[in-house]
């Protein structure tokens, strides 16, 4: 009997946007069978109740939980909030489990260099180890591999920089993928659009919801050279049920 069959495996949580991403590198690291993932973990903006940056209601995450029979983390962070104080909230947060044995923290990410080396530092300052199942992966390969294990998703935010209105509120199908311009990433890696996933192989059953409105916010942020940019989005509001 090989003496390392019997060993528990490594405890994890793992970063929750309700996306297509964080579902698939889920469905992977459950497939492969190295790591107990126990919690998710999503922040979400005290002042909407929405998941940040894809603008979700937090009563649909949790709908996903649900399904998942998974825990779920939700850190509530004011509208506007540090890098730094972002930073020492989530290790605030996370304190509890890693004092409870939890040794990695699993992610989405896709090709991001950077992203990947800020989360791997600020990981190390918690104690945590990064782990990031789709990385590098070609993202029309993840897309063909998403939609065969049977997940549906829907797109509930778009940058208005680089893809127009109509293409909040679809569903993220092949039609949708043809229809992109040449530039923008069939996943969205390079933040062009967010999904919500609804329907997946782990969950007890599919999330049931209607459409809102489709509305357009414009954001302000400080550049690296300090100049004032503006930024528009659109966001697609799924009403729970």
């Amino acid at each position: 009997m090989n003496g390392t069959a019997s060993l528990p495996h490594p405890k994890a949580l793992m970063n929750w946007s309700g996306g297509k991403d964080s579902a698939l590198a889920l469905h992977r690291i459950w497939q492969q069978n190295d790591y107990a993932v126990q919690n998710l973990f999503t922040t979400v903006n005290n002042a909407s109740g929405r998941v940040s940056m894809h603008g979700i209601r937090h009563e649909l995450i949790l709908a996903q939980a649900n399904r998942l029979n998974l825990p779920l983390i939700q850190l509530n962070l004011p509208e506007e909030t540090s890098m730094t104080d972002y930073s020492q909230q989530v290790a605030d947060q996370l304190a509890p489990l890693v004092k409870a044995g939890v040794t990695h923290s699993v992610f989405g990410d896709i090709f991001l260099e950077d992203l990947r080396h800020w989360r791997e530092d600020q990981l190390a300052t918690m104690g945590l180890m990064g782990v990031f199942p789709l990385w590098k992966v070609d993202s029309n390969a993840l897309l063909e591999e998403f939609w065969a294990a049977g997940f549906q998703t829907i797109v509930v935010a778009v940058n208005g920089q680089v893809l127009d209105r109509s293409f909040c509120g679809r569903v993220l199908d092949r039609q949708f993928v043809a229809d992109l311009p040449p530039d923008v990433d069939p996943c969205g890696e390079n933040g062009e659009f967010h999904t919500f996933v609804f329907e997946a192989p782990y969950f007890s059953s599919p999330i049931v919801f209607s459409k809102g409105q489709t509305v357009e916010r414009t954001y302000s942020f400080t550049n690296a050279q300090r100049q004032t940019q503006t930024s528009l989005y659109f966001f697609t509001d799924l009403l729970p049920g």
